[in-house]
């Protein structure tokens, strides 16, 4: 399988790699360290004041996918534009690893900034390093994501051990190494991208094209794209509690000792990137084996599966909630297995194989050309969105209580993926084809 795809989607696997190993360092690090008190080195926040930033940084990160994917469109080429946003991460990062709440501010910047720069533009030559109508794109992709997700498992075991063992700043600063490798692979590869995710043509002739008017089909597929996104903004505000309300629940309210020994709570954010390299084969050869059996196999049908199973897993985290006793003081007097976090990271994997993959591929057959880089930052802002919906439930928690909006995200996911269910005819029908188009 892997011999059949261009060498430089793995140039852009282990460019990837290492930007998302940066992310989910942050993702990992960033509450606990805002939370933690003055004299361990953090900020001494309070869990919804945390939450409040974490989601606000979240939602920027994403958010700056927009004025990225123009960037690119309009002047530099995804390939400059990734190459920027990976030095500018690599400041970023470094500026995290000094003390200051001034250097804090700054490397949050930073790193919003090339996020924002490299995210959208680096999916987008995934797109383009395969003829239209190739059906290898979608295995393309399914690679591309497993090395999201190498990064994302070694960013949550290594930066919370190095955090807890040397402090916070050389967590960060870690993430910042991990980018100057990212970089230097990218520069590394430029021979095998050739072609993809150069600069636009002459301003003038550019200009020309892009003035055409959209096409009914066209139009139509832009429509279905825009709804798409609304089933990114419910996902990953679920899907981001992890970061925010799970990985406070991890800290506060579950048991996390095994045989002596305390495992970070920052760790459990490798859980679902673990559970990704071990059975995303094996979800992506279950929709091969579906398609070729002529069962229903489309983008938003397994976007919706995807939410479903992630009610499911919320479903568990009640579980978790009920197993807790917190006195009327505030006193934790009995915890949660950490069994419920196992299972509940399990579910939203699955789900996450079913839909996040996916919907990267779906940008890149449906969107016109001319807009590419464009439709795929909307993705990664509506994501953001997401990210910012998912720390305004996590503040929420800190009134309502786990049990409540856990129970209410789970109710929630289930019915709005049912709902997909029930209208995915007329959704498909708004694609005029695309899918089929490429997988012949």
């Amino acid at each position: 399988m892997f011999k059949q795809h261009p060498k430089g989607l793995y140039i852009l696997f282990f460019t990837e790699l290492w930007e998302r190993f940066s992310y989910y360092s942050m993702r990992a690090i960033l509450v606990l360290f805002i939370i933690s008190s003055v004299e361990s080195g953090g900020l001494g926040w309070s869990n919804t004041e945390a939450l409040a930033l974490y989601g606000w940084y979240t939602m920027s990160v994403y958010l700056m996918s927009i004025p990225g994917g123009i960037l690119a469109d309009r002047y530099l080429g995804q390939k400059n534009t990734v190459l920027i946003g990976g030095i500018i991460l690599i400041l970023g990062h470094t500026i995290l690893a000094f003390h200051g709440l001034h250097f804090f501010y700054t490397g949050l910047t930073l790193i919003v900034i090339g996020v924002g720069c490299l995210k959208p533009n680096i999916s987008t030559m995934v797109g383009g390093l395969y003829k239209k109508g190739d059906s290898m794109r979608d295995k393309g992709f399914m690679i591309f994501y497993i090395g999201i997700n190498i990064g994302a498992f070694l960013a949550g075991i290594s930066v919370a051990l190095i955090s807890k063992i040397y402090g916070w700043h050389y967590g960060f600063g870690l993430a910042g190494v991990g980018m100057v490798l990212g970089v230097s692979v990218f520069l590394y590869g430029q021979k095998y991208l050739k072609g993809v995710g150069d600069p636009p043509k002459p301003r003038t002739e550019a200009k020309l094209e892009i003035k055409k008017p959209l096409t009914k089909i066209e139009k139509d597929r832009i429509v279905v794209l825009l709804l798409s996104f609304l089933i990114v903004i419910v996902f990953w505000g679920a899907y981001e509690q992890a970061g925010g309300l799970m990985n406070l629940y991890a800290h506060t309210l579950t048991d996390r000792t095994i045989f002596g020994f305390e495992i970070p709570a920052a760790a459990f954010q490798s859980l679902a990137a673990f559970y990704i390299i071990m059975i995303g084969a094996t979800v992506a050869n279950f929709w091969i084996r579906r398609r070729d059996k002529g069962k229903e196999n489309s983008s938003i049908y397994k976007m919706a599966i995807g939410n479903i199973i992630m009610g499911l897993g919320f479903v568990l985290m009640v579980g978790a909630s009920l197993q807790t006793t917190i006195s009327a003081t505030g006193e934790v007097l009995a915890k949660s297995s950490m069994i419920w976090l196992f299972g509940a990271y399990f579910l939203h994997t699955i789900g996450e194989l079913c839909s996040s993959p996916v919907a990267l591929s779906f940008i890149t057959k449906l969107a016109p050309a001319k807009y590419a880089s464009l439709m795929m930052g909307i993705y990664f802002a509506m994501t953001g969105l997401g990210n910012k919906l998912a720390g305004l439930l996590g503040e929420a928690a800190q009134s309502f209580g786990d049990t409540q909006i856990f129970g209410g995200i789970a109710g929630f996911s289930i019915l709005f993926g049912l709902l997909l269910l029930l209208f995915l005819k007329k959704l498909k029908a708004l694609t005029h084809g695309a899918e089929e188009l490429q997988s012949t």
